[in-house]
């Protein structure tokens, strides 16, 4: 399966969860609101990747633990968002865990709910 089409998989299968281009990447949005995954393919030296929310502190510990993997994506890195290396072997386990962890982080209490529920 190609890479974009698993991280779409991973996130159209959330509550409530629509894609659009946003800059020129495919976008994954809550109630196409708000952004809690973004596809990255030409931000940052070539290299393919995702930027995602993630939990405070969460960026800082897995880019020291492993930065072949992660790093600090430009422009939300500031906020704590996650970026995710797509070129290399990825842990797609981990990779879904982090995506709805993503999702968790944006969504309204009613859909995380929801989510729960399933």
């Amino acid at each position: 399966m190609d890479v974009l089409e698993r991280v779409r998989g991973l996130c159209l299968a959330l509550p409530e969860v629509t894609e659009r281009l946003s800059h020129g990447e495919p976008t994954w949005f809550i109630r196409d609101k708000k952004t809690f995954v973004m596809y990255a393919n030409h931000h940052h030296d070539d290299r393919l990747g995702v930027w995602m929310a993630a939990l405070p502190g969460l960026q800082e510990s897995l880019v020291a633990e492993d930065p072949e993997h992660f790093y600090r994506p430009p422009y939300v890195g500031h906020r704590g968002w996650l970026g995710v290396y797509l070129d290399v072997d990825v842990d797609w386990g981990h990779f879904e865990d982090l995506v709805e962890g993503a999702y968790r982080q944006i969504a309204p209490k009613t859909l995380i709910a929801q989510l729960d529920q399933s």
